[in-house]
């Protein structure tokens, strides 16, 4: 029998590239001085199963058992609404957040709301001493004592307890302080993370237990590692939001269980974090009335329609080159729509600086917003302010045109909801749609008939 080779090779810190020989630039993702070397164990093909593994057995798909497999309600509504309904035993999900924005505390949250329950729940955390976790619970709430706390690093330690005291649901905080003792690298390191993962994936789907695994992001939003691991678990959630706004977005962008793209909306407060059941009443909190530039759109997160505004602020530049900015949406896009309003509107705009702004910290790159942002840019351009109960949504081509978007009649009832009698949204949407009564409904086929509606 071949014995398993030990070879040493380079590793990206950022995105987990492999090469045999160190170079300054990571091909994978453009890093400089990212490469560090670290053993590779090659294992051989013919080892063949060890001494106490039994292989698996095909099972035919109409003797495969759903019931006991029913998902695990957390008590957090938001959080269930993007596990696809709950926690699904035996699941590994990957949670991804800026430091500080508040994962830790959401994981504890959910084992508190567990724990009551009488669910066993154990939260292991590398970063944090018991009396760190205790004082940081303590403002949450008095904790069953169904919940248990495990201090420690060492994988194949906490592997061995979660096997004895078999718990619902573990978290592990965080996967970048793990390490196996099989692997000769530091904490952290691309080889760690990655045997780390694959240790908890085969527990998980072992053991029936599910497990939350925290990870730290880099610079670009991305969790530390190879991006293997966002491949290897079953969900990925990323919290989103920024430390000088109240509210944090929870985000899936991959789940096996449920839809991606779903997000959840929670607001920072001392004893933790709090459901936002409405946001998009939360988002409009606070909006000015009869105040030019200020218009109201509608975005679809997941199967969720949501009402945002849209500010924009137009003036003359004092500069050669006229300035243009965009916060919560992409920069390229406002480019693009500026160009429209010039060539197919006849808007002299090229020599005005242009400001647009998504309230309330949001990014979104949805094309709806399309609309939304060309109406508030000639709101402020031609200082006219558009009336406050009025919506409008829709996506902007090159030719001017306005052309539909999906989940129309969602987007207008959340406007019907919050009061709005006026909604400018695509004749494209409006020739299949049914009338709905209470709000007004304006079609158009392109930017010049939307703007004619407000003026």
């Amino acid at each position: 029998m071949a014995n398993a080779k030990k070879t040493t090779g380079f590793f990206c810190q950022e995105c987990g590239y492999e090469s045999s020989k160190w170079m300054g630039q990571c091909p994978g993702c453009k890093s400089w001085n990212t490469l560090v070397e670290e053993p590779v164990k090659r294992i051989s093909r013919a080892s063949g199963i060890s001494h106490g593994q039994t292989a698996a057995v095909p099972v035919p798909i109409q003797q495969i058992d759903l019931k006991q497999d029913d998902k695990i309600l957390t008590g957090i509504g938001e959080l269930d609404r993007v596990l696809g309904g709950g926690i699904v035993p035996g699941s590994l999900t990957l949670v991804g957040g800026d430091p500080g924005i508040g994962k830790s505390t959401l994981l504890l949250q959910v084992c508190y709301q567990l724990a009551q329950t009488g669910q066993k729940v154990l939260y292991t955390s590398g970063e944090e001493s018991a009396r760190q976790i205790k004082m940081r619970a303590d403002r949450i709430g008095k904790f069953a004592k169904e919940l248990y706390v495990l201090c420690e690093t060492n994988l194949d330690l906490i592997r061995d307890i979660l096997e004895r005291e078999k718990p619902v649901v573990a978290v592990i905080d965080s996967i970048q302080t793990m390490y196996r003792e099989t692997v000769s690298s530091a904490p952290g390191s691309v080889s760690q993370v990655r045997e780390a993962t694959g240790l908890l994936l085969q527990l998980a789907k072992g053991s029936g237990i599910a497990i939350f695994i925290v990870g730290h992001v880099t610079k670009d939003g991305t969790v530390a590692g190879p991006r293997v691991l966002e491949h290897m678990v079953d969900t990925v959630l990323y919290f989103e939001g920024d430390r000088h706004v109240a509210h944090r977005l929870l985000r899936g962008v991959k789940n096996r269980f449920g839809a991606t793209d779903e997000i959840g909306v929670f607001e920072m407060a001392e004893n933790g974090l709090k459901e936002v059941t409405n946001p998009s009443e939360y988002m409009l909190n606070g909006r000015p009335q009869d105040a030019a530039g200020s218009v109201v759109s509608s975005v679809v997160e997941g199967t969720r329609p949501i009402l945002l505004e849209v500010q924009a602020l137009v003036c003359r530049s004092n500069f050669g080159i006229p300035r243009r900015q965009a916060a919560g949406t992409d920069f390229n896009r406002l480019n693009l729509l500026m160009a429209v309003l010039e060539k197919r509107v006849g808007l002299q705009i090229s020599d005005h600086d242009a400001y647009v702004n998504l309230a309330g910290g949001m990014r979104i790159t949805e094309p709806a917003m399309d609309l939304g942002i060309v109406l508030a840019v000639v709101s402020s351009f031609k200082n006219r302010a558009i009336d406050e109960h009025t919506l409008c949504f829709g996506e902007v081509g090159l030719s001017g045109e306005v052309r539909a978007v999906s989940m129309a009649e969602g987007r207008i009832k959340e406007a019907k909801k919050l009061g709005f009698t006026t909604c400018i949204l695509p004749a494209a949407n409006l020739v299949k749609m049914k009338k709905i009564e209470g709000i007004e409904l304006l079609g158009v086929s392109n930017v010049q008939e939307a703007i004619e509606l407000i003026q």
